[in-house]
């Protein structure tokens, strides 16, 4: 695995932990694994051919990965009940964009 790619699944766990650890320390581990639960809407990468390009930018491509949903996500994490389960996305979406950048370069 290409160096980008393993920092960009290191991270997917790592700031998650860090965010629930910082804002949810009573009750890290039910916020740590409704954040990792954000990785559920890369299912939407089984809608691709291929399901895997290693130089393809996953936001603006796969459809959970759009402006209309991270618009949704951001509106989840408003309310109370739904804001662990936003945040988790909203910071899938921000890792997955800065996997795009670190693409370019």
């Amino acid at each position: 695995m290409e160096p980008r790619a393993t920092l960009h699944l290191l991270l997917h766990v790592a700031v998650p932990a860090l965010l629930a650890w910082g804002l949810y320390r009573e009750r890290f581990w039910r916020a740590f694994a409704l954040m990792q639960l954000a990785w559920l809407i890369d299912l939407d990468h089984l809608l691709a051919d291929p399901v895997y390009a290693p130089g393809r930018c996953s936001i603006g491509f796969h459809p959970l990965h759009t402006a209309p949903a991270i618009g949704v996500y951001a509106l989840l994490a408003l309310p109370r009940r739904t804001r662990i389960v936003g945040i988790g996305l909203l910071v899938h979406v921000a890792l997955d964009a800065l996997d795009c950048l670190l693409m370019r370069t």
